[in-house]
């Protein structure tokens, strides 16, 4: 008997929390929405939204003890799910209004502005997935749901056998900017996959079809 994916969202006063919830839900997982360090260090599958600034999810992360739960899982090779600003701070820094804040390092780089005619990007877009992508298997053509400034817009991480090379899957307004990513256990979203309708269902069904999920 196979059983359904435990999914913690990890509650750390980021708001937007009960829509990620509904999501994962709809596309199979038994979710809990908690920000207690036991069940997120246990469950499956952890998924870490964030929206606002670069400089108040990080902050509110680190206050309710997020950035080690995040580490030590990733340590562990146990899968996380970043959203939205919850996937810009795995990056080494999110740089706004002149503002240079620490990211989480798990990714080299900074987050900065888009340069783009019209801020904040807002809609929905189309995304390029890159070779050997499980996000967006059977999605590839689809469109998913902006609502952002900021963004990834290189990617530096050199991956040495006999580790896989990460999947990065890019997007564009004004300039390119990474959409997700694939990387072992840490995985990421620029679009909002619980805003995005069936495709975006499709994709945290893919997500959680990743966890260990076999069970009797």
């Amino acid at each position: 008997m196979t059983r359904r994916p435990r999914v913690v969202v990890f509650d750390y006063g980021s708001g937007n929390v009960h829509s990620a919830v509904k999501a994962l839900q709809a596309a199979g997982a038994d979710v809990e929405l908690t920000r207690s360090r036991v069940a997120a260090l246990e469950a499956d599958g952890l998924v870490v939204p964030g929206v606002g600034a670069f400089a108040a999810v990080a902050e509110a992360l680190r206050a309710s003890g997020g950035d080690s739960i995040i580490d030590k899982r990733l340590s562990g090779g146990r899968p996380v799910l970043g959203i939205c600003v919850g996937m810009q701070i795995m990056f080494e820094q999110g740089v706004e209004g002149g503002v240079e804040t620490e990211g989480l390092g798990e990714w080299p780089g900074a987050v900065r502005a888009l340069d783009a005619p019209i801020l904040p990007h807002i809609g929905w877009n189309t995304v390029r997935p890159g070779a050997g992508t499980r996000l967006f298997a059977g999605i590839e053509d689809e469109r998913f749901y902006f609502v952002h400034s900021f963004a990834a817009q290189s990617w530096l991480f050199d991956v040495q056998a006999p580790f896989p090379e990460p999947v990065a899957t890019w997007s564009e307004h004004g300039v390119p900017f990474l959409a997700a990513v694939e990387n072992g256990p840490l995985a990421a979203t620029q679009f909002h996959p619980e805003k995005s309708g069936e495709a975006g269902i499709q994709l945290l069904r893919n997500w959680t079809g990743t966890l260990s999920s076999a069970g009797s």
